[in-house]
């Protein structure tokens, strides 16, 4: 099995994907109103740069949105009916004009996702437990001004149009179903998942970066082997590694070209890191089933029970070679671009 990874350095508000081109769209885009994002946004926007330089963080917020809004125009057309968008946003809270408050972004971008004809699914809460002991905000042990804190982001999840139509008995949909106790956890509305360093060599300052448990969890919980994953804010390329690593082929737009030469570094052991990331999700189930007595069907390809019947033909893909080249996907003339051969995992 083959499959195709594009990057294109663009801004991805004028991205050209075709319609219906695309299965699942996995991203994080840059947050409005943290500080670290604030030049991104005021290059695009003269509108969000007058408003933070008179210090109206209302106007500055919505002008702010106002830049991300064509991407989610571009998501809606590029999914296929049925497919799926998990975009993660995280809220800020910030000192604008010598007030201080709570902006609440993933109510903006779902606002806008759902103006682009997307139906909202229920989401996940994704939280980052912070343990610095400066964490608090407000006036130490005093009350009344003092706030929680921060540590959570949100994971909204959308749907175009109805569920995907696929053929009765879909190999590629068995193969790619996730296990009963993987379900219980994946499908909570809260996760605990620890964020990657946000520091950079030869790229921006910082990234926002997810970790990338995060992409993959997305990638088989929402899309089939050989799907084709897209995320418009590419940034590190994290959501290409998770569909590398889950079998699906990618597309992602990135306007900061500096972090596309990175991420060959990424990719330096993949097949190996593959592998042990296959038989450690096939070893983990193989624990959680030894000994029980409840389940009642043998896995066609692994020696071990699993719980239902939609489980029996699952088979994870592993990587087994890379190689820079034309990936053959929905973006022309990328400016990185990969082909990945992927295997079943031995177990």
């Amino acid at each position: 099995m083959e499959t195709g990874h594009a990057v294109r350095a663009a801004d991805a508000r004028d991205a050209a994907l075709p319609p219906e081109s695309v299965e699942l769209v996995v991203t994080s885009p840059p947050y409005p109103m943290i500080e670290m994002w604030d030049d991104t946004f005021r290059a695009q926007s003269a509108d969000a740069d007058a408003a933070l330089a008179e210090g109206d963080g209302p106007a500055a917020f919505a002008a702010m949105h106002e830049v991300l809004e064509p991407v989610w125009e571009h998501v809606a057309r590029a999914l296929v009916p049925g497919g799926i968008a998990c975009v993660n946003v995280g809220d800020a809270t910030r000192s604008v004009g010598g007030e201080f408050g709570l902006y609440p972004n993933h109510v903006a971008v779902a606002r806008r996702l759902r103006a682009a004809g997307l139906r909202q699914l229920p989401g996940v809460l994704w939280r980052k437990p912070v343990n610095r002991a400066t964490k608090f905000m407000g006036s130490g042990m005093l009350p009344p001004n003092a706030y929680p804190t921060l540590e959570h982001e949100h994971v909204l999840v959308f749907r175009k149009g109805g569920t995907r139509r696929l053929p009765p008995g879909d190999d590629a949909r068995y193969e790619s179903a996730y296990f009963w106790e993987e379900r219980n956890r994946w499908f909570s509305d809260l996760w605990e998942l620890a964020g990657e360093s946000q520091a950079m060599d030869g790229g921006r300052e910082r990234s926002g970066a997810f970790p990338v448990e995060l992409p993959l969890r997305l990638v088989r919980m929402f899309s089939l082997l050989g799907d084709t994953v897209w995320d418009p804010f590419w940034g590190t390329g994290t959501t290409s590694l998770a569909a590398m690593l889950a079998g699906r082929g990618s597309v992602g737009h990135e306007i900061d070209d500096r972090l596309l030469e990175a991420f060959a570094d990424r990719l330096e052991g993949l097949a190996d890191r593959s592998r042990r990331r296959g038989r450690e999700r096939l070893a983990r189930h193989a624990e959680w089933a030894d000994g029980r007595d409840d389940l009642g069907y043998a896995a066609r390809h692994y020696d071990f029970d699993v719980m239902t019947r939609q489980e029996r033909r699952i088979r994870p893909r592993r990587v087994t070679d890379i190689e820079e080249g034309h990936p053959g996907s929905p973006l022309a003339s990328p400016a990185a671009g990969y082909r990945c051969e992927h295997a079943p995992v031995d177990f």
